[in-house]
């Protein structure tokens, strides 16, 4: 499952009414860390299907979004359960860390 590009316009759609988790990576084209991050939430995608959706939203296209949720540093990954944040990851983290905190998360 390829992980889906958010927008101000379907984030709440996406995210807040989604009936399984959500993994929001708030990212931008110039941050050398967000493109260290994004082939990570990639792979987690695939092997986190049908259990947490993955997103990206680029933070200098959407500013309503980021601003919303107080995202002042990317990356940043927010992971969402009943339209909740339930945790919130803050800079590059290697996959075994982000799996940790999704599995966490599927179980709260």
């Amino acid at each position: 499952m390829p992980v889906a590009h958010l927008t101000d316009g379907n984030f709440d759609q996406e995210v807040l009414k989604s009936d399984i988790p959500v993994l929001v990576d708030f990212w931008a084209a110039w941050c050398g860390p967000c493109r260290m991050v994004g082939p990570i939430v990639e792979e987690l995608a695939n092997d986190y299907q049908g259990k947490i959706k993955m997103t990206k939203l680029d933070v200098d296209a959407n500013p309503q979004k980021s601003g919303q949720f107080g995202i002042r540093s990317i990356p940043t990954m927010l992971i969402f359960k009943n339209g909740q944040i339930v945790d919130t990851l803050v800079g590059a983290m290697p996959k075994p860390a982000i799996a940790a905190r999704l599995d966490a998360a599927i179980n709260k």
